[in-house]
């Protein structure tokens, strides 16, 4: 092959990977907006004039923060806030607590029945919840559980995907490691505390943003065990502003509350999204 061919070879290639690259930035690009444009629009929906409700531009004509007094004002949106926040910082503490004991057990301690127990816990991931709600209804109505902290709490305090994401990450510490710390006279509870939990920290920050998302965008659950509009969580309370939407004062106050729900989402991840991504990567290789 001439030097020119090669030459001319080599320009085709280039022009080729220069159309392959701006096709994929396109398509990205298109995904990016179709994604990201309604939740801009409810974000500036959050801070229009209720004349300008049904308006698709991003930029309101005249900022206002009445919706936002309106909604902390005139609805119960703060107590529902508290209950999700409640709610949701109860159960993670829970998740985090037992399923990374359990898992620790599961990984490291020999006994009789551990397998079956592993395999009945696997288990309860392959039930859907819409088939547990009848069985978890009846408990709470058993023990006055209705319309209580207590009612929501209890199906979430303790989960099957969290036991098997602890044990598969308390398995990969070395054993040598923890003999020998019982070799210096540390306690289980010490060498539980001080050595292994410290060596899982991406497993905690995946399980605790995994478990605290799904407390607080929970609505099937809280709306059937919840009575009283002082109950509610967040998701239920929007449904509750949606059902009651018959002009644009209610729209408006639905994006406001819902701009508000995504606050402290996005927080949290701005707070720890090193340790969320690395979890979830290294939870993808385990």
């Amino acid at each position: 092959m001439s030097r020119s061919a090669a030459w001319a070879e080599t320009r085709t290639m280039l022009r080729w990977k220069r159309s392959g690259s701006l096709i994929s930035y396109a398509l990205l690009t298109l995904g990016l907006g179709v994604m990201v444009f309604p939740f801009l629009w409810m974000i500036s929906t959050s801070f229009k004039m209720l004349d300008e409700i049904y308006s698709l531009s991003l930029i309101p004509s005249r900022v206002t923060w009445d919706n936002y007094a309106a909604i902390f004002q005139g609805t119960p949106f703060p107590r529902w806030m508290l209950n999700s926040l409640y709610v949701a910082v109860i159960a993670t503490v829970s998740v985090c607590v037992f399923d990374s004991i359990t898992g620790y057990i599961l990984a490291k301690f020999t006994f009789w029945g551990k397998q079956v127990i592993f395999v009945l816990i696997l288990s309860t991931l392959m039930v859907p919840t819409e088939m547990l709600i009848i069985p978890w209804y009846l408990v709470s109505s058993s023990f006055n559980g209705m319309d209580t902290y207590w009612g929501i709490l209890f199906p979430g305090l303790i989960s099957g995907f969290g036991i098997f994401l602890m044990k598969q990450f308390m398995e990969s510490l070395p054993s040598e490691l923890l003999d020998a710390a019982r070799i210096d006279g540390m306690g289980e509870w010490g060498i539980f505390l001080r050595i292994a939990v410290p060596l899982v920290r991406p497993a905690f920050a995946t399980l605790c943003i995994l478990t605290f998302l799904g407390s607080w965008n929970s609505f099937i659950w809280p709306l059937i065990i919840t009575q009283s509009e002082e109950m509610f969580t967040i998701p239920v309370g929007m449904a509750f502003f949606s059902s009651e939407a018959k002009d644009s004062s209610n729209w408006v106050q639905i994006m406001t509350g819902a701009t508000l729900s995504v606050l402290p989402l996005i927080v949290l991840f701005l707070c720890f999204q090193k340790q969320i991504i690395r979890g979830i990567a290294t939870t993808g290789l385990k």
